[in-house]
């Protein structure tokens, strides 16, 4: 299991490689969550994503000889292009089983990045089966994009990042609010504060009808969600909490908040008219929940993970011609 150290060593093989992403604020964002919002801007890492911090550190962490037979990923976008990257930075090759309805944005960006992209049905077919059937057929390293420690511990490195730069602003008790998919950034992120910043709590954030993490962390097991069709959240869309990140979640996550797909629009909007950086649907679920689910939050501030900006273009012009509410 991931633990602190495996994190802190994640940071040590990134350096020079891993952005240390801004936390960012506005008054203007402080007056609508009635307290101070401060907003970490994974947005701006490698990628556009956090998905690269847990890409560069599962291959970094690769024996050499595995690393040179290649690596295959399956993801709807930002782990695709994180996994790409990384491997084109080590000098390997990348196999990516991507959904056919991800954003165009994020299948054109990985294979720019010179990857083989292998589409699928997210509806019918099994993304897990065809990933590892291609692992096993050409003798490629699957580096799974949540449910893998390396991956973990790499995602955990934003948390040493935010336990930092909230103690630089005085900020000592808040909660971390976490855009969850299958919950590799959250689980990371929480073993990181635990660590370093105990005041600091993370939680879980999610769209209406895929929130399996918050009940399952109400319930004190794994739920899944009903539904397994596209959502304006492609990013974090999954059916079911990780086997891996899931007990760390329950040990160590706050209640989980679920926010609609009309408050994500508004917090893209906001985050480029008040922040001017661009937030994709999926990475912006944790501002959502800051802004307009203030009564959910506890303290006088409040942390939000902006985890990616990878948005096609008709998705954001959609955000910012939102009408005023």
């Amino acid at each position: 299991m991931t633990d602190i150290t495996e994190i802190r060593a994640a940071a040590a093989r990134g350096a020079g490689h891993l952005r240390r992403t801004p936390l960012l604020s506005s008054p203007f964002l402080d007056e609508i969550a009635g307290r101070r919002v401060l907003v970490k801007a994974e947005c701006l890492q490698q990628t556009g994503s956090f998905k690269f911090r847990g890409a560069w550190s599962a291959l970094s962490a690769l024996a050499p000889e595995v690393r040179a037979r290649g690596v295959i990923a399956y993801s709807s976008g930002n782990h695709a292009q994180g996994v790409a990257l990384a491997a084109k930075l080590h000098g390997t090759s990348a196999v990516i089983v991507m959904p056919k309805d991800a954003p165009a944005l994020k299948i054109a960006n990985t294979r720019a990045y010179g990857a083989e992209v292998v589409l699928y049905d997210r509806a019918t077919e099994d993304r897990d089966a065809i990933g590892q059937a291609i692992a096993s057929e050409r003798g490629l390293t699957l580096i799974k994009p949540y449910d893998e420690p390396m991956v973990i511990a790499g995602q955990g490195t934003s948390g040493l990042e935010i336990a930092e730069q909230a103690a630089e602003l005085g900020v000592t008790t808040a909660d971390v609010l976490i855009p969850c998919g299958g919950g590799g950034l959250t689980a990371g992120v929480a073993l990181a504060l635990e660590a370093t910043a105990p005041g600091l709590r993370a939680r879980p954030c999610e769209p209406e009808g895929y929130d399996d993490t918050a009940r399952s962390v109400k319930a004190g097991e794994r739920l899944s969600n009903a539904s397994r069709a596209s959502s304006l959240c492609d990013a974090i869309v999954t059916p079911t909490p990780g086997v891996l990140t899931f007990p760390i979640q329950q040990r160590l996550s706050g209640p989980g908040i679920v926010v609609t797909e009309e408050e994500v629009l508004r917090a893209m909007a906001l985050a480029f008219q008040r922040l001017k950086i661009t937030i994709e649907p999926g990475g912006a679920v944790g501002l959502a929940a800051a802004l307009f689910h203030s009564a959910e939050i506890e303290g006088d501030a409040v942390i939000c993970i902006a985890s990616g900006g990878n948005v096609d273009t008709e998705v954001f012009l959609r955000a910012l011609h939102l009408p005023e509410s």
